[in-house]
């Protein structure tokens, strides 16, 4: 059937903004607080209350609009979406309609294949986020909390441009980077600060006229969408083999299921009764006002990836590691300001720098080892001061526990430091050849793995105190003069 069908996906991606204060009024935008504690009569929509543009969320919009290479619009209007749910006190949401304030654009994703793909952009608009219901609070009656109504959002919205769910998995995970790269949203989809609607047809292929679309709503995290995604293929294809038709429905998904089920047919924009917001002049921005957000920007993922590759030439995947998460990014760009040993400045960080923040739960934030001590340690081992398997069982350790000291004092202070002459080497060899024997003779026959047990050998009975490398060859001289 994937030979026979194409599937066409469209992502809608809503975030939420870190801001302090909600889209059109002063309330408090956190996350967190008691139910229905960051409200007032304008969030509530009161009559005789009035909206008023909350200047950060435009500068956040335009910020994810330029790393997303879209166009900035610079005369923007905002429109009433008009509809009724439980949990959206005036009973329409100010969103932006004829005229977002970012259009075109595209995200860049790299497939497992090996190949880079462009996921156009439509465009992304302004809007404001609904209240909460709940539904398993109470017994008998769902519970509303409007804390989180008002809260501004984005809305990116992809042109039908996926054809897979690796793809629109690869496209969020970029969204989500991009995001936190900004620092205009945490993109914790759990929490719900990054929502995703998806709009699923297939079509033969070859075909260039679209099949209906069904919308599947909020989902919450990566894997969930890829997973709505494949059964929805699957279940669109079953029913055009049989002879059905899609109808355009609404959909929810069930995580515990892996399916989807219709909770109502699909609204059109008509349905919607958008008319330009009343209460809101048009927002006018001004080139210079572009410019300076631009100017700005931080470095975003894609061009710490290809610097890592075409300037620091790491491997594709050491690119993808350093820059899946900022502050990690951030971190290893201090780090090689300290060292050009790029390579075993990645291979700390990827080693036993995520190892410790894995096993401890912590972000690169609170790790103690500051960069530059980091880079010590580096060339305390690229000068044969310290051999590479003490610096990281013994001298890693003891810096996280003490990080206020150099490596070079903790070498000292451990006894770390690489004192072994070429005598005491030569002594700890024969010492370990005399031992065994019959791995000798394995060794004239050609067995060769046989030398990480001198080596292991060699390196206890010397406490780590010897270069390895140097070590190795005269351990091979040693063996084959035998």
């Amino acid at each position: 059937m994937k030979d026979k069908y194409e599937l066409v996906v469209g992502l809608e991606v809503h975030a939420q903004l870190s801001t302090l204060s909600k889209a059109f009024s002063s309330d408090s935008a956190a996350f967190g607080a008691g139910p229905n504690e960051h409200i007032s009569p304008i969030s509530l929509g009161h009559p005789g209350t009035l909206p008023r543009i909350n200047k950060r969320m435009v500068e956040y919009a335009v910020k994810m609009g330029l790393a997303c290479n879209c166009s900035i619009n610079l005369n923007n209007t905002f429109a009433r979406k008009n509809y009724f749910y439980a949990d959206l006190p005036k009973g329409y949401q100010i969103t932006q309609d004829q005229s977002p304030v970012c259009l075109g654009g595209y995200v860049t994703v790299r497939l497992s294949d090996g190949t880079q793909k462009d996921i156009a952009i439509h465009h992304i608009h302004m809007e404001e986020d609904a209240g909460k219901s709940m539904h398993d609070q109470h017994q008998a009656d769902s519970l509303i909390d409007l804390n989180r109504a008002g809260v501004p959002l984005i809305e990116i919205v992809s042109e039908p441009d996926i054809r897979s769910s690796e793809e629109a998995g690869q496209y969020l995970t970029e969204i989500r980077k991009l995001l936190r790269y900004l620092d205009i949203c945490d993109g914790n989809m759990e929490e719900g600060s990054m929502r995703c609607d998806a709009n699923i047809s297939v079509r033969l292929r070859g075909n260039t006229i679209y099949g209906n679309r069904c919308e599947v709503k909020n989902l919450n995290s990566i894997r969930n969408v890829q997973r709505a995604i494949d059964h929805e293929f699957e279940r669109q294809v079953k029913i055009i083999e049989k002879g059905g038709h899609i109808e355009q429905n609404t959909l929810n998904f069930n995580a515990d299921t892996g399916e989807t089920s219709v909770l109502r047919s699909k609204e059109m924009a008509n349905d919607y009764r958008y008319f330009p917001e009343p209460d809101l002049q048009p927002l006018f921005l001004n080139i210079e006002f572009v410019n300076k957000i631009k100017e700005e920007l931080p470095a975003l993922p894609n061009e710490l990836y290809n610097k890592c590759i075409s300037t620091l030439g790491l491997p594709a995947y050491d690119a993808s590691v350093i820059t899946a998460d900022r502050e990690f990014a951030l971190y290893f760009e201090e780090l090689i300001k300290h060292t050009g040993n790029y390579k075993s400045a990645s291979n700390w960080l990827m080693g036993s720098v995520k190892s410790y923040l894995n096993e401890n739960g912590i972000s690169i934030n609170e790790f103690t080892i500051k960069p530059a001590n980091l880079a010590l340690l580096i060339v305390l081992i690229e000068s044969g001061q310290v051999n590479n398997s003490v610096a990281s069982q013994k001298l890693f350790p003891a810096m996280i526990n003490d990080p206020e000291k150099g490596p070079d004092q903790l070498a000292k202070e451990l006894n770390l430091l690489i004192t072994a002459d070429v005598d005491d080497v030569y002594q700890f060899i024969n010492e370990a050849i005399a031992k065994f024997p019959d791995k000798v003779i394995e060794y004239r026959k050609g067995k060769k793995g046989v030398l990480g047990l001198f080596m292991g050998e060699i390196m206890k009975r010397s406490k780590g105190k010897i270069d390895p490398q140097k070590t190795n060859q005269l351990l091979i001289k040693e063996l084959e003069s035998k």
